[in-house]
């Protein structure tokens, strides 16, 4: 993510942030410019220092401490960009559900951020049948689980309890479990649908993930019982992914978002990793790139010493890694597959499966080639 600053006084900002600590003044996201905007009232709305020609109000949201994005007063919205899309929130009365609810919107939006920078396309189920919503749920009599059906993505509410998604984590053996992850793990079957299924490009998937005409429940119920095969690492980015092509996709989408948002960030903090060590020179690398326009090369180039470094750091700490994964050959080529499909509809071009498939084959050789 970029670093943002306050335009009053130049201080440091947080995403999540509402008031400027050094100045005092309020702050707010715009999502038209991806940015946060210090603020000055102007009778019951707010005018923007980023761009002072519109006024703007707060969303609903904010009357929860739960959203910081703006909205232009006189849109008739209630709500931004991003909690548009929330179509079922959980009961605000109890403390619990209040304090869980707003850790849940913060990884939200992070989500939304990224689909800003990309333009990905994002409709409400109002605006479109097929747009997208989500149900933030708490269990009560019946369990809830998280996951995606019809462009609704559930979460539940207990996935915002440090302590028991760490519960989860370790009855799944899974060495990393976030907010954030599921977020980006749920939104690629929402994408997979609109990038890939109603573009009629299978061919090309199933070349790269497999056939996803498989029994799912089936799949899932094998991988639960059995675990992933022991070559996983060879051929998937989690062992999850193994389980079955849509969640091979769901958790290669998730992971390049890890990647792109994470590299942006280390750019926006000017970060180089310079070894000393004389046999460390593939370690060596710098982030002066726009990680969101950038080519896959780049990025995995950058991202495989980056996360060498912070992974030593952590442990330095004594802390689990930041990025406790090792991608082979076969998820770069996956890495690859969904940059070219992000970017394709980034660039708005028109589809041209030949091409692809050229772009496919030839990333094939480079996986297989000794």
């Amino acid at each position: 993510m970029r670093l943002f600053e306050c335009q009053a006084c130049g201080q440091p900002l947080y995403f999540e942030t509402f008031l400027c600590e050094s100045c005092g003044r309020q702050l707010g996201f715009l999502p038209s410019l991806i940015s946060i905007t210090a603020l000055e009232p102007v009778r019951d709305r707010w005018k923007a220092i980023a761009d002072p020609t519109t006024e703007y109000i707060y969303c609903a949201n904010a009357s929860f401490d739960s959203c910081n994005w703006l909205i232009p007063a006189e849109s008739g919205e209630r709500f931004c960009f991003a909690c548009r899309h929330n179509r079922t929130i959980p009961d605000l009365s109890t403390e619990r559900n209040m304090m869980l609810w707003r850790r849940i919107e913060v990884a939200k939006r992070r989500l939304f951020y990224s689909l800003l920078r990309l333009k990905l396309p994002l409709r409400t189920k109002a605006e479109d049948p097929t747009g997208l919503a989500f149900d933030f749920l708490a269990s009560t009599n019946l369990p809830v689980m998280t996951g995606h059906l019809d462009g609704v993505i559930t979460i539940n509410l207990a996935e915002a309890d440090d302590a028991e998604r760490e519960r989860q984590r370790g009855a799944m053996d899974e060495p990393y479990r976030t907010l954030l992850g599921h977020f980006r793990h749920e939104i690629a079957h929402y994408y997979w649908d609109r990038l890939v299924r109603d573009t009629g490009s299978m061919d090309e998937f199933r070349e790269i993930f497999g056939d996803e005409r498989a029994d799912y429940p089936a799949a899932l119920k094998r991988h639960h019982l059995e675990g992933a095969p022991q070559d996983w690492q060879n051929k998937f980015v989690t062992a999850y992914a193994s389980s079955h092509p849509w969640e091979d996709f769901a958790e290669t989408w998730a992971h390049y978002f890890h990647i792109i948002d994470t590299l942006e960030t280390a750019r926006a903090f000017g970060i180089r990793t310079q070894p000393r060590a004389t046999s460390a020179e593939t370690l060596r690398t710098s982030i002066d790139f726009d990680p969101y326009t950038a080519s896959i090369d780049r990025l995995i180039d950058a991202w495989l010493p980056l996360t060498f470094t912070f992974n030593s750091i952590n442990r330095s700490m004594g802390v689990n890694d930041l990025y406790p994964f090792v991608p082979g050959a076969l998820t770069m080529l996956k890495l690859t597959y969904i940059h070219n499909k992000i970017h394709q509809l980034y660039q708005h071009q028109e589809s041209d499966e030949g091409a692809l498939k050229a772009v496919v084959a030839s990333l094939k050789r480079r996986v297989t080639t000794p």
